[in-house]
């Protein structure tokens, strides 16, 4: 079937090379994006999709704005910041913004966000992103102040990413479902129709504001189609029916590479992708509490291979669940477990299970990557069952521990610090299926010191001891294969945002 589906690719490619398609987007200055997974709300606290990441960076601002290339912090809503102490900082806010309501932006927005978002009874999606704010005072009109529940030294990281600003008085009244219903935000884009699991169209917001650090948009309208097949997308950038997509399989990329009228980009992202293993009490796979059934599965995996053949340039390897730039990220003193289906058999037995095992596997994306794994799996005597669900459904199932063995990926909203990935995983929060108390404390202590020594061992100690007991499979970095209308002038980032804002038709 798959060999079927490369030989129509290919023979629409080469039907389409010889008669390129006229694109509408660029007569009318829009771009159609199409993407697999369509978020469970729009409201970027009640979602954590990447779609809903890339939908919230257009439709909302966050105090802070780090610049992709240089890395360094930029004013957005915020006019300056300072820390007062450890767990204090003060913001000086722009004056003159508006959101896409009319309703004007001052310290009452961000105190109410702050304060609503980092209640627990407010049941936010992402736990992690606001779990350090303590709360947020008004100073006066333009100036807030932001406590932190502990000295938190990536607070700033999180202001430059994940955690936008809603107008207090529509949140107000209309609450996350009215947000997600009809979003309001302050970013260069709005939301002038959206269709829940099918479909959202931007426009361009008019009235954005000069000075911030994403320039106002160029393309005037962006609709992103919710398309769950693969294929269908890909029919529909070949015929010319999307002009962008992206997560594109290595394999279908290069095909595509031959079509004049698409182009074809790809670089590593901070997405790393990896498997956890439920040995927590409970667990639906009690086998998965030895320790020797662990490594076996880790043992059995061709990780370099898969990388080679599969997951494509720009990927690489990794030992720890932590992406390699972030700080406090290391594998050194942590095991590494080199591919060895013979020594992945030889602990089977010595745990009891001579003839193998069955397990279920969870997973909701790369779906060629995850049957790769059941392949290898199957060849040490371990059958898989693959199940294959949206990502809200995946997620009930790991935090009902109703999960044996998932196929995650995790991206850290982009935040270059530890914090935003192995805490999330490995803190037991709700997240986590392997809830050792010596990692947790490890990973708290470095979340929660200024001294950048002590965070590094910290981080170091808990990484380690997860290598130790294998409590999950570290697989590699995602690299992002994105496929685009030749005509269409962007640039792929390491955080995984294309940023549409600053997209152009070439002329």
């Amino acid at each position: 079937m798959r060999n079927l589906i490369k030989l129509t690719t290919l023979a629409a490619v080469s039907a389409l090379a010889l008669s390129a398609p006229a694109f509408a987007g660029k007569s009318d200055n829009s771009v159609v994006m199409a993407y697999d997974q369509a978020p469970e709300s729009v409201d970027p606290f009640f979602n954590n999709v990447r779609i809903g990441v890339i939908i919230g960076q257009h439709v909302w601002d966050t105090l802070i704005y780090r610049d992709p290339i240089t890395n360094d912090y930029k004013g957005q809503l915020a006019k300056s910041w300072k820390w007062v102490d450890d767990r204090t900082l003060e913001v000086e806010l722009r004056e003159g913004i508006k959101f896409h309501n009319g309703e004007e932006f001052d310290a009452d927005d961000v105190v109410y966000t702050l304060n609503f978002v980092s209640k627990p009874e407010n049941k936010v999606t992402t736990q992690q992103n606001v779990s350090w704010i303590e709360k947020a005072e008004k100073l006066d009109k333009y100036k807030v102040r932001i406590t932190t529940k502990k000295v938190f030294p990536a607070a700033i990281e999180y202001l430059a990413g994940p955690v936008v600003i809603h107008p207090n008085e529509y949140y107000e009244k209309v609450g996350p479902a009215g947000q997600n219903d009809k979003p309001v935000g302050s970013g260069p884009y709005k939301v002038t129709e959206y269709v829940p699991g099918k479909s959202i169209v931007l426009e361009t917001n008019p009235d954005y504001f000069a000075d911030s650090p994403k320039p106002k948009p160029t393309i005037g309208k962006v609709e992103i189609r919710f398309i769950p097949d693969r294929q269908t997308q890909m029919a529909e950038a070949i015929s010319g029916g999307v002009d962008f997509i992206m997560h594109v399989p290595k394999d279908q990329a290069e095909q595509l590479e031959a079509a004049p009228h698409l182009q074809v980009v790809s670089g590593e992202t901070m997405r790393i992708v990896f498997m956890q293993m439920n040995s927590q009490e409970g667990t639906p796979a009690p086998a998965l509490k030895d320790e020797r059934v662990r490594k076996a599965i880790i043992h059995a995996i061709d990780r370099e291979t898969m990388v080679k053949e599969i997951v494509g340039k720009g990927s690489r390897v990794i030992n720890t669940i932590c992406f390699p730039s972030q700080f406090g990220c290391t594998d050194h003193g942590a095991p590494k477990y080199p591919y060895d289906p013979e020594k992945a058999k030889a602990l089977l037995a010595e745990a009891g299970f001579p003839n193998g095992l069955e397990l279920d596997i969870v997973a909701y994306r790369e779906r060629n990557q995850t049957e790769a794994i059941i392949g290898y799996l199957q060849a040490v005597g371990i059958k898989a069952n693959l199940r294959f669900l949206q990502y809200a459904a995946m997620r009930e199932q790991i935090r009902g521990n109703k999960a044996m063995l998932t196929h995650q990926t995790w991206g850290s909203f982009s935040v270059n610090d530890v914090s935003a990935s192995t805490p999330v995983y490995f803190a037991m929060g709700d997240d986590d299926i392997s809830r050792d108390p010596e990692v947790r404390d490890a990973l708290n202590k470095g979340d929660n010191s200024v001294d950048p020594a002590v965070r590094n061992a910290s981080y170091k100690e808990a990484l380690t001891r997860i290598a130790e007991k294998a409590y999950a499979v570290p697989l590699y970095s995602l690299p992002v294969y994105y496929v685009a209308t030749a005509d269409l002038d962007f640039r792929a980032y390491p955080d995984e945002m294309p940023r549409f804002w600053e997209m152009t038709w070439k002329k």
